[in-house]
C-alpha cells in the first residue's frame, strides 16, 4: 500500500477496519486516526502502530478520509475539515442516512465520496458493506473503497437510492438476529432448558443455518420446507409465528428503519 488512509473518529467500527487491513497487510505507518478524547487515540497508537494526528493534520495529509462519526456528528466534522480538504482527495463515509450529495455540498468543488453501510460484524470479519458513488467518484475509487472494506467482510455496490433500504436490511441487521437469538435464549429456558445450553443450541443453529443458505444456493422457502413435516413440531412453531403476525411486524419493523434512515438525511435526529 503507497496511500496514506486516515480514518476519522475512530469507534468500534473504525478500529474494526483498523485491525482488518493490518491483517490484509497494509502498514501502519500509512494509516493514521483521530479520536476525540487523546487517551482513545493514545490507545490506538500502542495497539496498532498507527499515527494519531488532528483532524485537520488528517485532512491535508492522507490520501483517503474514512469518515466514521456518528451522523448527528457529521455537519460539525466537517466544517472542521472543509478548510483542509483538496478536491483530490476521497472521501468515504459511514454514516447512516447521509447522501453524498451532503458532503459535496460542504466540500471543494469536485472532491469524490463514497457512501458506505457497513455493519458490527466488521469486528470479527463477516461485515456486509454496501458501497454507493458519489457524483465525481469514479471506478478506481469504488475499488479502493471495495479493497478497504473487503478486508473485513463482503461488499456489495449500489445505487445510491438504494443505501436506506441497505441500511434497514443489512446495517442494522445484525440486531434483529441478536434480538431473535435472545427470546428464543428466554423460550429455551421456559421450556426447561439451563441458559448456556439453550444460547448454545441456537448459535450453533443460527451458524449451520446462515452456511446453507449462503452455500446451497437454495431460496430460504425450500430450505425451511425441509425441516417441516406434516403434522410436525416445526409446522406448528411456523403456524403459531404467522399467528402472531411475525412476518408483518418484521416488513414493518424494516420500512421504520427505512424511513429512520430517510429522516437522519434531513438532519431529524430526535
Amino acid at each position: 500500500m503507497t496511500q496514506k488512509v486516515a480514518v476519522l473518529g475512530t469507534g468500534k467500527i473504525g478500529e474494526a477496519l483498523l485491525s482488518g487491513v493490518i491483517r490484509a497487510g497494509w502498514t501502519p505507518a500509512d494509516l493514521l486516526v483521530t479520536a476525540r478524547r487523546q487517551e482513545r487515540a493514545e490507545e490506538l497508537r500502542t495497539r496498532y502502530g498507527v499515527t494519531p494526528v488532528s483532524n485537520a493534520e488528517a485532512a491535508k495529509t492522507a490520501d483517503t478520509l474514512i469518515l466514521t462519526v456518528k451522523p448527528q456528528d457529521m455537519g460539525t466534522l466537517l466544517d472542521e475539515l472543509a478548510p483542509h480538504v483538496p478536491a483530490d482527495r476521497l472521501v468515504i463515509s459511514g454514516a447512516a442516512g447521509i447522501p453524498t450529495a451532503y458532503f459535496e455540498e460542504r466540500l471543494a468543488p469536485g472532491t469524490p465520496v463514497v457512501r458506505v453501510m457497513t455493519n458490527t460484524p466488521a469486528l470479527v470479519d463477516e461485515a456486509m458493506s454496501v458501497i454507493s458513488a458519489g457524483t465525481h467518484a469514479t471506478a478506481d475509487h469504488l475499488a479502493h473503497t471495495e479493497e478497504i472494506f473487503g478486508a473485513v467482510g463482503k461488499t456489495l455496490r449500489v445505487p445510491e437510492s438504494q443505501q436506506d433500504a441497505c441500511t434497514a436490511l443489512s446495517g442494522s441487521g445484525p440486531a434483529y438476529f441478536f434480538y431473535l437469538v435472545e427470546a428464543m435464549t428466554d423460550a429455551g429456558i421456559l421450556l426447561g432448558l439451563p441458559r448456556d445450553k439453550a444460547h448454545d443450541l441456537i448459535v450453533q443453529s443460527a451458524i449451520g443455518a446462515a452456511t446453507m443458505l449462503r452455500d446451497s444456493g437454495e431460496h430460504p422457502v425450500k430450505l425451511r420446507e425441509n425441516v417441516t413435516s406434516p403434522a410436525g413440531t416445526t409446522i406448528n412453531a411456523i403456524r403459531e409465528l404467522e399467528n402472531h403476525g411475525v412476518r408483518a411486524a418484521l416488513i414493518a419493523a424494516l420500512e421504520a428503519a427505512r424511513d429512520r434512515s430517510r429522516a437522519l438525511a434531513t438532519g431529524n435526529n430526535s
